[in-house]
């Protein structure tokens, strides 16, 4: 004998039958699911397998030439001793700290100044802001490496002009992590410009209409309507870019190498060094789960922390 699903009771002792899925819904699930489902296999394979296969790695002693022996936990015990892996982690954290606010401030400030432009300036600013971004990294780097030039950049050329003598910039330990943020930030700002500027867009202008009435304008208008209405863009580029300033390589790696005297070496870019210049694959991989393990946890922090304040 078939059994039949029995209908939910209300308390005044009503019944309601149970709600069946159309098949309009059906297809559209379907529908939406085969369209997300070649992104799926690309997150699966080229990220989540990955992963997997790293900490498979971390567990074993491996030149990339000879075959993987078993070492368990070594590395990881490796990795609590290494002096140069925990100053690597303290310049990415300066990296971080001073990178990640001033990324946030420029491009929301650019979002504004665009929002205000009018005319045909509006393309061709735009355009200025995103090159840097839209051309290879590599390149972009390369670009900053010839304008922070000791004797022919234009950097130290203006600094002539204000009376200000040649600076090193790259070469120098003081000042080469600071060059390498100027010149990340010049890369970036245009693209978190561009989505700034999307959101703003967003905003209805009825909103500041009936602020102004109220007498809120300029400043206010901003920090009481504009900031709040931001929150979940902010939200979103905060964590973004401070996952981006943990994973920092490519610009430095062709700008100064981790140089002068380890100085701009940031985390990712001793991993790159254990892996592939001295092939010590097993101990790089237990270094890139560390760094993996970090990022995660802080960016859950960022989450919570982001949550709580827009609850």
């Amino acid at each position: 004998m078939a059994i039949r699903p029995s209908p939910s009771r209300l308390e005044g002792g009503s019944t309601v039958a149970p709600r069946r899925i159309s098949a309009r819904t059906r297809n559209e699930w379907f529908t939406a699911y085969g369209f997300l489902l070649p992104n799926i296999i690309g997150l699966f394979v080229f990220v989540f397998l990955p992963i997997l296969y790293a900490f498979y790695a971390s567990l074993h002693d491996w030149n990339a030439l000879s075959p993987k022996v078993f070492a368990g936990l070594d590395n990881y015990r490796k990795l609590l001793h290494d002096d140069e892996w925990w100053s690597s982690l303290k310049i990415t954290l300066l990296f971080s700290v001073v990178y990640v606010p001033l990324l946030y401030f420029l491009s929301l400030l650019s979002a504004l100044l665009m929002n205000a432009l009018r005319g045909w300036t509006t393309g061709l600013t735009r355009t200025l802001f995103l090159l840097p971004f839209a051309i290879t990294s590599v390149i972009s780097a390369i670009i900053g490496m010839f304008m922070l030039d000791p004797r022919n950049g234009i950097i130290n050329s203006l600094l002539g002009l204000a009376g200000i003598g040649p600076q090193q910039f790259l070469g120098s330990t003081s000042q080469a992590m600071y060059s390498v943020i100027g010149v990340i930030l010049w890369i970036n700002v245009g693209y978190n410009m561009i989505i700034f500027l999307s959101a703003i867009k967003e905003i209805p202008r009825d909103y500041y209409e009936a602020a102004s009435m109220d007498g809120a304008t300029g400043w206010k208008s901003f920090r009481y309507l504009t900031l709040p209405l931001l929150s979940e863009t902010s939200t979103f580029i905060l964590i973004v870019t401070t996952i981006g300033s943990f994973q920092a390589l490519d610009q430095i790696l062709v700008m100064t190498q981790g140089g002068p005297a380890n100085s701009t070496e940031v985390s990712v870019l001793y991993i790159y060094k254990q892996g592939f210049q001295f092939l010590n694959m097993g101990y790089a991989s237990s270094l890139a789960i560390a760094l993996f393990v970090i990022i995660f946890c802080l960016s859950l922090f960022q989450l919570k922390l982001f949550s709580r304040k827009q609850g």
